[in-house]
Parts: C-alpha cells; sequence; structure tokens
C-alpha cells in the first residue's frame, strides 16, 4: 500500500506538473509571439526605433539615399541582404542596410568614448516583415548614448544625430 501511495504522490509531484506546464509554456510561446508582433509599433529596449514606410524596400532605400545626400551625408555602401541570400541558395524577404555618415557628426561622440565607433558610421536597416510591411529602422541615439557612456560629454552632437535621423526617415517613409 505504502508503495501504491508513493508512486501516487510521485505521479502527482513530478509527472502531472510537466503536463499541466506544457499548457502554459505553449501560450507563453503563442503570447510572446503576438507581443513580438504589436511590439514593432513601439520604440522596444532593443535601441532601434522602427517607422512604417509607405512604400518598398527598395523605394524607401532610394529615397533615404537622395534625403541623406542632400543633407550633406556620405552613403559609404548599401547591402543588399536578399540578394546575399539569393546567392547562397537561400531565401529573405527584401532587406537592405544604408550606411552613412558625416565625420563632423561621428567625430564628436569617439571622442567622448571611442567605442562608439563601433556604431558607427550609422546604419539604417529597410526591410519587409512578414505581412508584407516596409519599415526602417535606426540606432535610437539615446540608447547608443547609454551602452558607451557618452551622457554629458556628447549631449549636444547627440540630439542634432537624433533630429536628423528622425528627418530623414519621415522624409523617406511617408
Amino acid at each position: 500500500m505504502k508503495k501504491v501511495l508513493l508512486t501516487v504522490a510521485a505521479l502527482g509531484l513530478f509527472v502531472l506538473p510537466a503536463y499541466a506546464t506544457q499548457g502554459i509554456r505553449e501560450n507563453s510561446k503563442q503570447e510572446i509571439a503576438r507581443g513580438r508582433k504589436n511590439a514593432i509599433h513601439r520604440v522596444r529596449r532593443d535601441g532601434i526605433i522602427r517607422v512604417k514606410s509607405n512604400y518598398s524596400v527598395e523605394d524607401t532605400v532610394k529615397r533615404f539615399e537622395s534625403i541623406a545626400k542632400e543633407q550633406g551625408l556620405n552613403i559609404f555602401d548599401i547591402v543588399n541582404h536578399q540578394a546575399g541570400a539569393e546567392s547562397v541558395g537561400l531565401e529573405l524577404r527584401p532587406t537592405q542596410v544604408i550606411i552613412f555618415g558625416n565625420p563632423r557628426a561621428g567625430t564628436p561622440l569617439m571622442q567622448c568614448n571611442q567605442t562608439a565607433g563601433i556604431d558607427l558610421p550609422q546604419k539604417a536597416l529597410i526591410w519587409q516583415d512578414e505581412d508584407g510591411q516596409v519599415w526602417l529602422g535606426y540606432n535610437n541615439p539615446n540608447y547608443l548614448s547609454r551602452r558607451h557612456k557618452l551622457r554629458g560629454c556628447a549631449d549636444e552632437p547627440l540630439e542634432r544625430i537624433s533630429n536628423a535621423l528622425k528627418m530623414l526617415a519621415e522624409k523617406a517613409t511617408q
């Protein structure tokens, strides 16, 4: 009888919770997936500002490049990740990165802390999500300030960079 009771107790302590939490784990995965999908509509802790584009990836890239050049920014490169994926037989939704900047804007950040150089020149990511919506994303200058401990040293340059990025993103996507 003791063995039966111990077996039932063991089942209750170890086996049943595993089955009970399976549903919780599945529900949690679904909630996380929904949250990721909904979270893309706001600035998240990952430091990326996302702006919804009214244009295709290709058109958003062209608009961004043109506006950036008009503002005196250097376009160092445009990386087409979709083309790279295709070159090795893989599929990827349209995704491109524009690498751009200006030494007058970036140098003061590196003068405060040279580790800022890992995030310079600036980059803009333009991609099409699983629902067909095109987005333009870029690093939040406040995030870079925290990451590289620039507060108090590069506040003015960061504010100018922030305003310029916001203007570029809005003009390229609207």
